[in-house]
């Protein structure tokens, strides 16, 4: 086999120059562009033209389809004049252009969606030019297998999931072997009768031998057809006397994609699974030529993966996940068979041996070499895995001995346990893996060609299925990000070789990183029963962490679970070698060993790991610059290295390490949720019944919307939701209001039912809400105004907050400035209100967005004592209370003095003796004998109406002396007083109930445990928090009835997906009852840094987009008030309905001109300073002198003329320009007092979800569009 090189062409970056010199956009200008005014008629002659020449004489270069899709060819041009005669390049074009969108992630099936009528014309035609290989080169050919995957992959679509469904129905079984159907239906008489009926169908629609039966023929038969070209290509591939260029090979790579994205998907999946086993598409491919050639590395890896699908546990009739014995059970069932088939003459004790020692590879491979082919023929007739054998033999011929004892050992051969096989893999990459560019590539991914790789679409197949995807993504985008901060870090040490001492020397420094002391390994445990790896493995190393104080802090503040790489550095560069960070690392700098290692704590000078709730006041107490600390390593790489130290002679590998590199804590979260995914997969993780079919991304999208519950709430108190009786007659606009009281009784708090939502009855459905006001007891004699909420809701808000008070799932689309964060605490304290003993977990992605929510609901009538914050992020919470756990204990131990000396107050008042103040039990004993008493004695006599009595007889008037008068002397108000004065006493005693715990455990550990467990009603933390911490709140027995995530749209799938599993399900079933997502998807996704994942994978989708793109209902808040009107048009277009608030339209500050300015926002032009626009002094680190000074001037311009400079930030879309500008703040104005340095300096992805008055935006780019390409980032 000879490969051809073929030219792929130039660069695919496109210049601004290049835009408007290159001859398409003339072209463009006059007949479709829509900044054109007037356009010159339609020419079907054009189309062909700029196929022929702008198309497939460039090879389909990027760089020529990218000008096209500027221009909107697709949409402004050949779609609008697709008719059912167009040429064969204009149906090209089409699937190209889309192809192109796919690639940049852009909006593809709009303008088809807009004008459907021409849709199935147009994807029959391209089927039929996929089956055609004589017309069309290898590289068209590639195009439209990637239209293919394209469509396949966008079943959300109406018009192409009901185009695209027809070629996987049940109807593409006609292709299969009688007996093979037969196997298909054995388990399954519905499905046989189904099938009956649609054979009688088929014969009668083939009889009548008309257009629309032919089209149905060719559509049950284009799947088989075009893996029998398949088949063809890949023998042409294998043909070693043909020249094959690398397109073959491409499209081979292509169409796999396919297969493997058909049976990844269970609609596609459910009946082409049984043709693609019936076609023996897999064995064709592990006997090709290709697949053990160097040209065919990623093909190989490609048809491994489809093997992996292709046996995937699951019924693919049910969509039920097979379990671990009904997966043996039909394991044992194909050898059974097997054996069965077996006759004397040939293996005479074949049939004799058992499962297990037949069932291997090589085992059957043995069996079979010394057979004719005619007799494993037979075996394989038998199994139903080939014809039957014909009397002339004709059908024996048309397979190779080879192919029939493949086809059998994949039929049989023992699978590989992949989760025993997870189980045994390392967390920690090795430097054998973050080098390995095959696993992860260095260079950016333009989206054109084929990875290896798994993708997030819109559906999986199990829940099994859909972690082992995230895992196997999330380990590698991991991997990559370790490997450039290991990068960053190695280039800032500069290693060298001494001359004599032969050892490495280091001639720079790194705040990342230090030289290790000593490293030693100082406990392995016994693995546990039925495993091979150690239980546990502890080390410890010391390191000398110098005197600069900022730098000490920051190794002192490393904490429990924190990752760290212990790396051994032998380099061969002589002393004094300058390194270039834009040349390949690995061809400087040699990297011997990396190992993981997470840190446990750092240890006192007993030698004792210091607690987290002791490090404060330790850590002072060490002397010395010198740090120890204990750490866990990986048990599964320590078995390894081990291995090959005693089997291969290799070197101890935990002897050799020189330098241990921190990572930033923000980005340093990969291990705990790679450990947290591995426990889900090995335990029968329960989701709640209600919402198992949505995130598996099947079954009806609306199905766990409140209106569809069986447990709907008809009644519910919205607490301080609103305003005024007008305020809440206003937010129902599609309701009928029925006030159940007087109108001047008609005040807040308000009780609403709803009758629509009411189940059965006379009422059902009807679009009526009852109102009730509620008038609460006073809890106090004191004058106490409770924190109320002031916020007018909007009618779109209230829905919000009624929808994340009834039970489901909730999703709420916030566009900026709309109200997201108090719509989130509202619900929250509505909630905490109305189920005072159901428990709600807060999850967002940032810390900061965390400490927004908790400020908030700080504000609102919540008792404090009710809240916890957890993480390391409560340091920019902006009060003076401590929510952290440590925080709340010692805010609970200072509660419970106080109220003891309360209750010591009382006992006086009471002229009690004894010690009753002195424990929490103490004071239960006399609540409970001597309060009550005295309580219940009053009520006996006070039961006669008598004014003044209440005040003669009142047993705790000496407590309330502060009150004067207590008591106004009419009986009736007296006791209300009375109950109000019992109310508050009682209320002591039940938090000093609480707080008894407190007193029984005196470990703070023990405290904060329990304080997280039982006392806690309103829990918050990032979701990076809630996978580090999954394992030990599971263990803790942690329980919640409630999510409500922040930032949504922001979190990884399975970072979001995590959260749903922090506790153990009871009886079998999850207790979660509501599930809240509040996000934008139209706002910036999830950061993943290597390319090749964020676009192949799709793995910057979040689990709310993908939620949005299923079309689960979604409530958009449509009023925002945060910018004037003018900005806000800027990105109301990306939204339905975004309008503003009245006070946008109202006040002054939103209305009068910036003094200085001309216009409310402006676009400014800066030229190439110097000489030079954009910059980039290391790879992807993009810089612009200009513009960054420039940004500098305007600001320093606006302090000049009044703007308070903390009203102003300067953000940019580049690391390296965030940097740049920083550096010309500094220098141009920060240390002048009168102008000083802006609010922030940041990147627009850090600076999201904040906001300030005056925005001095950076873009950068001068050579190439950028970021601003992607409508999101707009």
């Amino acid at each position: 086999m000879v490969a051809k090189t073929t030219n792929k062409g130039a660069s695919s970056i496109v210049t601004v120059d290049a835009l408007q010199k290159e001859t398409i956009t003339e072209v463009a200008s006059k007949f479709w562009a829509p900044f054109s005014k007037t356009h010159a008629a339609y020419s079907a002659p054009l189309v062909d033209t700029i196929y022929q020449h702008e198309m497939l004489d460039t090879h389909f270069n990027p760089r020529k389809i990218i000008m096209l899709e500027f221009s909107q060819y697709l949409e402004c041009y050949l779609w609008p004049n697709y008719t059912e005669n167009a040429s064969v390049a204009h149906v090209m074009s089409i699937a190209v252009m889309v192809n192109e969108k796919f690639r940049e992630r852009i909006d593809a099936w709009q303008c088809f969606v807009k004008k459907p009528e021409h849709f199935a014309g147009f994807i029959h035609r391209v089927l039929e030019l996929s089956l055609d290989e004589s017309s069309h080169s290898n590289a068209e050919q590639c195009a439209i297998i990637t239209f293919l995957v394209n469509a396949f992959n966008s079943v959300e679509i109406d018009i192409v999931r009901e185009q695209m469904n027809k070629l996987t129905h049940i109807s593409i079984w006609t292709n299969l072997l009688p007996s093979q159907r037969e196997d298909m239906f054995a388990g399954s008489k519905k499905l046989r009768k189904f099938w009956i009926n649609l054979e009688k169908k088929i014969a009668a629609q083939d009889a009548e031998d008309n257009e629309e039966s032919r089209k149905a023929k060719f559509e049950r038969d284009y799947l088989w057809n075009l893996i029998a070209r398949f088949k063809r290509t890949l023998d042409r591939v294998d043909d070693e006397s043909k020249e094959v260029d690398l397109d073959e090979i491409r499209y081979c790579e292509r169409f796999i994609e396919l297969v493997i994205d058909l049976e990844a998907l269970l609609p596609t999946r459910r009946f082409f699974n049984a043709l693609l086993h019936s076609s023996k598409l897999i064995t064709h491919c592990v006997l090709s030529k290709l697949i053990s050639s160097e040209a065919g590395s990623l093909f190989c890896q490609l048809v491994e993966m489809l093997k992996f699908y292709a046996r995937f546990e699951i019924n693919d009739i049910t969509g039920q996940q097979l379990t671990h014995k009904e997966v043996s059970d039909k394991h044992y069932e194909h050898v059974v068979k097997l054996q069965k088939a077996a006759f004397k003459e040939s293996m005479p004790d074949f049939y004799l041996l058992s499962v297990g020692s037949v069932d291997t590879r090589k085992a059957l491979t043995k069996q079979f070499g010394s057979m004719k082919k005619s007799e494993i023929y037979r075996f394989a007739e038998y199994l139903h895995l080939v014809p039957p054998m014909d009397s002339e033999g004709s059908m024996l011929d048309k397979f190779t001995k080879e192919f029939l004892t493949e086809t059998i050992t994949l039929h049989c051969e023992r699978r590989v346990n992949q989760l025993q096989q997870l189980n045994e893999l390392p967390l920690y990459p090795t430097e054998q893996v973050i080098w390995d560019e095959n696993v992860v590539p260095y260079e950016n991914y333009s989206g054109e060609g084929v990875l290896a790789l798994n993708k997030l679409n819109l559906q999986f197949l199990t829940l099994h299925d859909y972690l082992l995807r995230n895992f196997n993504l999330f380990q590698l985008e991991s991997t990559y990000e370790i490997r450039q901060d290991l990068e960053d870090v190695l280039f800032r040490m500069k290693p060298w070789r001494h001359e004599s001492r032969n050892e490495t020397v280091w001639g720079g420094w790194a705040r990342m990183a230090l030289l290790l002391d000593s490293f030693q390994i100082v406990e392995v445990g016994k693995p546990f029963v039925g495993e091979k790896s150690p239980s546990i493995v502890k080390g410890e190393f010391s390191v000398n962490v110098g005197r600069r104080m900022d730098i000490k802090q920051e190794w002192e503040n490393l904490r429990k679970h924190d990752v760290c790489f212990l790396v051994t550095c032998r380099s061969t560069q002589p002393v004094g070698t300058k390194y270039d960070v834009r040349k390949p690392f690995k061809d400087q700098i040699q990297v011997t060993y990396v190992r993981g290692c997470e840190i446990e704590g750092m240890m006192d000078q007993n030698g004792n790991v210091i607690e987290e709730f002791e490090a404060y006041e330790k850590k002072h107490q060490i002397q010395g610059d010198i740090r120890r600390y204990r750490v866990f390593l990986d048990p599964n790489q320590y078995r390894i290295d081990m291995e090959n130290r005693v089997e291969k002679g290799a070197e101890d590998v935990y002897y050799t390490f020189n330098m241990v590199v921190r990572r930033d804590p923000k980005t340093n979260n990969f291990k705990a949720v790679l450990s947290t995914m591995r426990q889900l997969l090995n335990t029968e993780c329960v989701v709640p019944d209600w919402l198992t079919d949505i995130v598996l991304g099947y079954g009806e999208p609306d199905s766990a919307h409140y209106s569809k519950m069986n447990n709907v709430v008809p009644t519910l108190d919205f607490n301080d939701t609103f305003l005024s009786f007008e305020h809440l007659k206003e937010s129902f606009p599609g309701y009928r209001i029925e006030a159940m009281a007087d109108e001047e009784k008609m005040v807040p708090p308000f009780q609403l039912r709803f009758k629509d939502l009411i189940r059965e009855g006379e009422n059902e459905g009807e679009k009526v809400i009852e109102v009730t006001p509620l008038v609460r007891d006073p809890q106090t004699p004191y004058e106490i105004k409770p924190n109320r909420n002031q916020v007018k809701f909007t009618p779109a808000q209230v829905e919000a907050i009624k929808a994340g008070m009834q039970p489901g799932l909730t999703m709420v689309v916030g566009p900026p400035g709309t109200g997201k964060t108090d719509v989130a605490v509202q619900i929250i304290a509505n909630i905490y209100h109305n189920w005072p003993n159901q428990r709600t977990l807060i999850v967002t992605h940032s810390n900061q967005a965390l400490n927004q929510l908790f400020e908030k609901i700080i504000a609102l009538d919540v008792d404090e004592r009710h809240l916890l914050r957890m993480g390391h992020g409560e340091e920019g919470l902006e009060t003076e209370k401590d929510f952290s756990r440590y925080g709340r204990v010692n805010h609970v131990l200072k509660e419970r003095i106080r109220l003891l000396s309360e209750v010591e107050r009382l006992q006086h008042a009471m002229n009690v003796i004894g010690d009753v103040s002195y424990t929490c039990e103490n004071a239960g004993h006399f609540f409970r004998f001597t309060v009550c008493r005295a309580w219940d004695e009053f009520l006996e006599k006070s039961s006669v109406e008598k004014d003044g009595l209440v005040a003669e007889i009142f047993p705790f008037t000496g407590y309330f002396a502060d009150i004067n008068p207590l008591f106004s002397g009419n009986h009736k108000a007296d006791m209300e007083v009375a109950q109000s004065c019992w109310r508050h006493i009682n209320h002591i005693f039940e938090q000093l109930e609480e707080f008894r715990a407190f007193e029984l455990l005196r470990n703070g550990r023990d405290r904060t445990e329990y304080l997280l467990v039982k006392e806690a009603k309103i829990i918050a933390m990032t979701c990076t928090h809630a996978a580090l911490r999954r394992n030990e709140l599971v263990q803790l027995g942690f329980r919640y009835d409630n999510i409500l995530m922040e930032e949504a749209a922001q979190i990884l799938e399975v970072e979001t997906f995590i959260p749903l599993l922090l506790q153990n399900p009871q009886d079998g079933r999850n207790r979660l009852k509501r599930w809240c997502m509040i996000g934008d998807h139209h706002q910036l996704p999830p950061v993943v840094q290597n390319q090749a994942f964020q676009k192949y994978s799709n793995m910057e989708q979040s689990l709310f987009a993908r939620f949005v793109r299923l079309g689960v209902p979604n409530i958009l808040l449509d009023r925002q008030g945060r910018a004037r009107a003018e900005i806000a048009a800027l990105y109301s277009w990306r939204y339905k309905a975004l309008g503003n608030l009245p006070h946008v339209e109202a006040l002054p500050q939103f209305q009068a001109a910036n003094a200085g300015f001309a216009f409310n926002y402006q676009l400014i032009d800066v030229p190439d300073f110097n000489g030079q626009g954009e910059s980039q002094p290391s790879p992807y680190f993009y810089q612009n002198l200009g513009e960054a000074e420039y940004a500098v001037a305007l600001f320093t311009y606006m302090r000049i003329i009044g703007y308070p400079a903390d009203k102003i930030s300067i953000i940019t879309t580049y690391n390296g320009q965030a940097q740049l500008i920083r550096d010309v703040v500094e220098r141009r104005c920060a240390n002048n007092p009168l102008i000083g340095a802006p609010a922030k300096v940041s990147t627009v992805d850090k600076y999201q979800g904040q906001q300030n008055d005056y925005i001095i935006l950076s873009l950068v780019r001068t050579n190439n569009i950028g970021h601003i390409r992607y409508e999101d980032r707009l």
